[in-house]
């Protein structure tokens, strides 16, 4: 049997901005709650950000959904992101395995496929040493849309990969 393994070029997703909007300025999550503020003890993982929290720093605890669609795989779960906005914004790490590297995902974490009704296609738990290769193959399986990192011990959400689209190639 003949794999592809051609590299799918791909990008990590920032969490919904409205979300983050919503959050800051009225304290309200994705399930209308009222988010918790709270002074980081260090090392809560914030998605706004993807990096782990330092000492005394000012984060919120609220509920997120990365989902768009309604349907029983849309899930909410707790994130923390920083209280205030971030200034200057820190690029997104540019791939999985820097993702990884940063310290933000630990040693296993879980990357999990959707389609683009929101349904599960796969879930793995992958050592981070493995992720990549695992990364690209469910990229390239027909009918995946995106993958939601999540973390390995609670299962929360960590991030969000789609494929960048590429542009056609022009014919002559």
């Amino acid at each position: 049997m003949h794999t592809n393994t051609t590299h799918i070029p791909y990008h990590i997703v920032p969490i919904h901005s409205a979300f983050l909007q919503r959050l800051r300025d009225l304290g309200i999550d994705d399930q209308s709650h009222v988010a918790e503020h709270h002074i980081a003890v260090g090392g809560e993982p914030c998605r706004d950000v993807l990096r782990r929290a330092q000492p005394g720093e000012r984060i919120m605890l609220a509920s997120y959904t990365p989902f768009t669609k309604p349907g029983p795989y849309k899930e909410f779960g707790p994130i923390f992101v920083m209280a205030d906005k971030a200034e200057p914004t820190a690029p997104l790490p540019p791939s999985l395995s820097a993702l990884g590297a940063s310290g933000y995902l630990r040693d296993t974490f879980v990357l999990r496929a959707y389609d683009a009704q929101d349904r599960i296609v796969d879930g793995v738990v992958v050592p981070q040493d493995t992720a990549e290769h695992t990364l690209q193959d469910m990229l390239r399986r027909n009918g995946v849309r995106y993958v939601l990192v999540r973390f390995a011990g609670y299962g929360c959400y960590a991030c969000r990969i789609e494929a960048t689209p590429t542009a056609p190639a022009l014919s002559h």
